[in-house]
């Protein structure tokens, strides 16, 4: 049967999954849906994001298994976007994409949350770059000096110390000043890697001025597609 034949479900803010395939599932009768605002499914309420609105259809990501989800399963909405916690609790921490603190500690419940999907400032609202941030590498400072607030990409081939560049840049921050907060943000990457950098900042006493989000590479899709996210909201 096509999407057109379904009947109208009007249930407000339930829903019925009709599809589930490769971690993105469909859902008829949502009327009231919102792009980015999290969506619960089944009795165990499995957390996922709606980014694509249909007539008659919902389409959202899961970010959990897809083979915990069934067609048939009810679907409700929130009222919330996808938000993680805010604070000084972070850091020192490591988290995944979701803002579940993934390192062994204690746990932490936060009191201010803040979405995940927020539209950036404008160019012209932003606070023009007049203060330096140091690498503390020569060849950098030097020659191509960076700003704090500045955007800078740091590309090339595989193993040629694009992250080594990243690392020592942020050991380089206890020598700053301004005492800058450090985000950084592993996507598909082993968990020992990360367990590596970790103990690497942890040597050099950076670690409790940094705050990483790992999603390793056994996360499904969507974690790390929204981990990129949330390693800047919590920057903002």
């Amino acid at each position: 049967m096509a999407y057109e034949d379904l009947p109208v479900l009007r249930f407000q803010k339930y829903g019925i999954v009709t599809t589930v395939i490769d971690g993105v599932v469909e859902v008829v009768g949502l009327d009231t849906a919102s792009c980015g605002e999290k969506m619960l499914i089944g009795i165990e309420q499995h957390p996922d994001l709606v980014l694509n609105l249909e007539n008659k259809v919902t389409k959202a990501i899961l970010l959990v298994e897809d083979t915990k989800i069934r067609v048939g399963d009810a679907a409700v909405l929130s009222d919330e976007l996808v938000s993680v916690g805010i604070g000084g609790a972070l850091l020192g921490r490591v988290i995944d994409g979701l803002g579940n603190f993934v390192d062994g500690k204690e746990a932490f419940e936060f009191e201010n949350l803040y979405p995940v999907d927020v539209k950036a400032p404008g160019i012209i609202s932003r606070k023009s770059v007049h203060e330096p941030m140091p690498t503390g590498i020569k060849m950098i400072d030097s020659m191509l000096p960076i700003g704090n607030g500045q955007r800078e990409l740091v590309i090339g081939d595989r193993q040629t110390g694009k992250t080594s560049i990243a690392i020592d840049t942020i050991i380089n921050q206890k020598n700053n000043e301004l005492e800058l907060i450090s985000i950084y943000v592993g996507i598909g990457q082993k968990l020992s890697s990360v367990a590596y950098l970790v103990d690497k900042l942890k040597d050099h006493s950076s670690l409790e001025n940094t705050i990483i989000v790992a999603s390793g590479a056994s996360e499904i899709a969507a974690i790390q597609f929204l981990s990129p996210y949330v390693g800047c909201t919590i920057g903002e």
